[in-house]
């Protein structure tokens, strides 16, 4: 399969068709919705992006929704490595070390993650978008 560069469209477009074919097995009781701006893209100064799941279903997609839990703001870099690796602990020392800023509710965020919610928790869709991001 090709890759594409993390956050362009045509990487946007991919990740539809993963989430469609892998995003089954998130925890049906799990809802949660996360707008993301990342800066410093190469496709602009900011990329908006959101991303939650809801009714059994991971979602992912270009924009900022209405109703989002929480908000994360990042660079690309940093961005990059927690939702491609799905390495949760990136995302908690990003976290940490102030790379990552959180609006909202980080306790639903959290409660989300312990249930099995959020980047690196389906295995099959995380080696997926691994597998299409240069």
């Amino acid at each position: 399969m090709a890759k594409h560069a993390f956050l362009s469209d045509d990487w946007f477009a991919i990740i539809e068709q993963l989430v469609e074919e892998h995003g089954a097995d998130i925890p049906n009781h799990s809802a949660i919705l996360i707008n993301v701006t990342v800066s410093d893209t190469p496709f602009g100064s900011e990329r908006e992006m959101h991303m939650g799941a809801d009714s059994g279903r991971a979602h992912w997609g270009i924009g900022h929704k209405e109703g989002a839990d929480l908000t994360l703001t990042t660079d690309y870099e940093t961005a990059r490595e927690v939702f491609v690796t799905g390495d949760p602990q990136a995302g908690m020392q990003a976290f940490m070390s102030g790379k990552v800023k959180i609006q909202g509710d980080l306790a639903k965020l959290m409660a989300a993650q312990a249930a099995g919610v959020g980047p690196g928790a389906n295995n099959a869709l995380a080696e997926a978008i691994q597998g299409i991001t240069e």
